[in-house]
């Protein structure tokens, strides 16, 4: 069935009603109960203490949760001079298609300045209202993407894989290319909706990186607005991620594919202008299971090491065949060779047609691996400290896209899996 609009017909009707806004907040949601009343005070909180003099309405997607997530942003009273909004979405299950139902909204309120942050934030304060629609609202800004004061194992995906390859394919330092929590122009809301992207598993997926680098491709006027510390339902890498994982890469390199005739022809990267807190806090520590990440990477290694020793070069397996023989105390799989080893997953997955998620499958383990050796290597460091290394590793990255660019458009002679 093809889904034209994410708004149910209830959902239409109320914006009718309410014809006109400067502010839309959203809150995409599922399963969120434990928050949300959290995240809907603090956004009406902020809204009244920055923006009280501006028609504003705050929207929960809901992807139809089966706790009581809807009764209770619905019970949560807001100030009177505002609009609060619930409903379920409409089109297939996912973030993405919540946002889109946000924007859908945005556009035909016809907004200054739309917001949107996850239904799971515990540290959100009403500062965080002001710091994200401030750039649009004061400065002329149309897109702007979060920064945050986060624990060092907390965003192992983004620290490792997606800040990196945005940053070099891109060039432009985004920390926080799938931050979750955002604000937008109206015009960039009215060019997402019109993008054939919503049935996609790209939107399914990976909404908060498409939405990133479509804003950098289309030349958008970019920032970054610094939130302070993000505590929400923190993952440990080596339980949970091993889904996200997949799911983010493929819609990294799918984007990788649709934007080749872009990236190719950038060189190096530039800051963005950041805004927002000033100052740190020591984020609260986020448990890992270093042993576990190894154990996992060690058993993929028994799994595929021969179908690993087809996709890399020499270089990259002898790393890895070197790193499967470590103990747990020297365990080490240098950033040198994670950047190339991911530079000719990318080109193989470009390469290869079918079973693309397969090719994931098997690449699981080597985030483990890489994450693990980034947990080992930062024990001893504050997050401020290790945050060095992370940009040292996204200079490496840099370093090496000549690499990338050489094995993305050599054919492959490998069989498909």
């Amino acid at each position: 069935m093809k889904y034209d609009t994410a708004l149910r017909p209830y959902l239409a009707k109320r914006i009718e009603e309410i014809e006109s806004a400067d502010i839309l907040i959203g809150i995409p949601c599922y399963n969120n109960e434990g928050t949300i009343a959290h995240v809907v005070q603090m956004v009406t909180h902020g809204l009244s203490k920055y923006y009280k003099d501006k028609r504003s309405v705050i929207l929960i997607a809901d992807g139809g949760s089966t706790d009581d997530t809807r009764e209770v942003a619905k019970e949560f009273q807001i100030k009177p001079w505002q609009e609060k909004i619930v409903i379920i979405y409409r089109g297939p299950a996912g973030k993405g298609t919540a946002l889109r139902a946000i924007f859908e909204s945005a556009s035909r309120l016809n907004v200054k300045v739309c917001g949107m942050v996850d239904a799971d934030l515990r540290s959100i304060t009403p500062d965080w209202v002001k710091y994200l629609l401030e750039p649009v609202l004061e400065k002329g800004y149309q897109f702007v993407a979060p920064v945050y004061v986060r624990h060092k194992y907390d965003g192992t995906i983004t620290n490792n894989i997606v800040y990196n390859l945005t940053r070099t394919l891109f060039g432009k330092r985004i920390r926080q290319p799938i931050g979750g929590d955002f604000a937008i122009s109206k015009d960039v809301a009215k060019f997402y909706i019109e993008q054939d992207v919503w049935e996609t598993d790209v939107a399914r997926f990976g909404i908060d990186i498409w939405m990133t680098i479509s804003a950098i491709t289309q030349g958008f006027r970019i920032c970054q607005s610094n939130l302070g510390v993000k505590i929400h339902d923190a993952k440990d890498p080596g339980q949970h991620l091993g889904p996200m994982f997949r799911q983010v890469l493929s819609a990294l390199f799918t984007l990788m594919e649709r934007h080749e005739g872009y990236w190719k022809g950038i060189s190096g990267s530039e800051p963005v202008e950041t805004f927002g807190f000033e100052g740190y806090m020591e984020p609260e520590p986020v448990k890992v299971n270093l042993e576990g990440m190894i154990e996992l990477f060690k058993t993929g290694f028994q799994q595929f090491s021969p179908l690993w020793k087809e996709i890399f070069s020499d270089m990259c397996f002898t790393q890895i065949s070197r790193t499967a023989q470590m103990e747990p105390s020297e365990f080490y799989f240098p950033t040198g060779v994670w950047g190339p080893t991911l530079y000719e997953l990318a080109a193989t997955f470009h390469n290869w047609t079918a079973n693309r998620n397969k090719l994931l499958d098997l690449m699981t383990p080597l985030y483990f691996a890489r994450v693990a050796s980034f947990v080992r290597q930062t024990l001893d460091m504050s997050s401020q400290e290790a945050e060095a290394l992370v940009e040292e590793q996204a200079m490496k990255f840099e370093e090496h896209k000549d690499y990338l660019i050489k094995v993305w458009d050599k054919k492959l002679g490998h069989k498909a899996l």
